[in-house]
């Protein structure tokens, strides 16, 4: 992977990532980030969905998080509309 590289910032706020860094990362158009600054520094870090298997995973954990706290499914269902409703 490429270690480093130099960019600047267009009048618009945009940024060039460098083909060599997009390139070692399989950055593609599209791509989305989350952009963390704080002092001098800016993280650009990449968002990738997980796989339908992970998902699989973080149901099960889930389930079995819900299981041992005594959670019945309604009363899983009911929280899940509460806190989507706040959104």
């Amino acid at each position: 992977m490429a270690g480093f590289a130099t960019t600047k910032m267009s009048s618009r706020g945009q940024i060039v990532i460098p083909e060599e860094i997009r390139e070692s990362l399989h950055l593609k158009e599209g791509d989305q980030f989350v952009v963390i600054g704080k002092g001098d520094t800016v993280i650009l870090k990449s968002i990738t969905p997980p796989s339908l298997n992970e998902f699989e995973e973080i149901f099960a954990e889930a389930r079995e998080s819900a299981k041992k706290a005594g959670l019945k499914k309604s009363e899983v269902k009911t929280a899940l509309k509460k806190v989507r409703r706040r959104g």
